[in-house]
């Protein structure tokens, strides 16, 4: 029970820090409305992901800031870093042990000694690849995260077309330091359930 009153507690926490409810599950900028998935889904998939979050701090309070946990359509999307290749097998096993789960992609780096270029080589190329999707007409740019680690960039998010996924891939694949790309680009005819 104590353990049921803390899980609630800190899912209750994280929400607070979540700006309105019509950032979607990507934060600001994807709203309700422009979501492809049904409200439904889109609830379950908020629960799966603060359910997996508030699991994740009570284990080990270093994850709110160190990991990223997105889920679209039963799909958990994980990325951040670590300190042991141990800490990242516990996680994905935690992220199979949520209820709903469709598949777990784990993105998590074993950390690295911090390096200021790095960081500001991996803030660039975010920056970069952010503004190219904006920027680019036929990219709806709002449905997309984009996450950089050690100059490796995963994408996550839904496309409303196939030729829209492979605009994305060129605009990253255009980025000078890029050395990795890692998509994990839903379609909407993939999703379970649709609008």
């Amino acid at each position: 029970m104590k353990k049921n009153i803390i899980i609630l507690l800190s899912i209750f926490l994280l929400s607070s820090c979540v700006g309105s409810s019509t950032s979607g599950v990507f934060g600001s900028g994807v709203s309700i409305a422009l979501d492809p998935r049904t409200l439904g889904t889109q609830i379950d998939d908020s629960i799966m992901q603060k359910n997996l979050q508030a699991r994740l701090v009570f284990k080990e309070k270093r994850y709110l800031l160190r990991l990223s946990v997105k889920v679209l359509d039963g799909r958990i999307f994980i990325s951040g870093k670590v300190d042991e290749p141990e800490e990242k097998l516990k996680i994905t096993k935690m992220a199979w042990e949520t209820k709903g789960v469709r598949s777990v992609k784990n993105n998590i780096a074993i950390k690295q000694k911090f390096s200021i270029k790095t960081t500001a080589i991996d803030v660039l190329i975010t920056s970069q690849l952010r503004t190219a999707l904006i920027l680019n007409k036929n990219i709806k740019a709002a449905n997309f995260n984009i996450d950089t680690i050690n100059q490796k960039t995963y994408i996550f998010g839904i496309a409303r077309t196939e030729g829209e996924k492979r605009e994305i891939i060129q605009e990253a694949k255009q980025i000078v330091d890029l050395k990795e790309l890692v998509t994990s680009i839903l379609l909407v005819s993939d999703l379970s359930r649709q609008k």
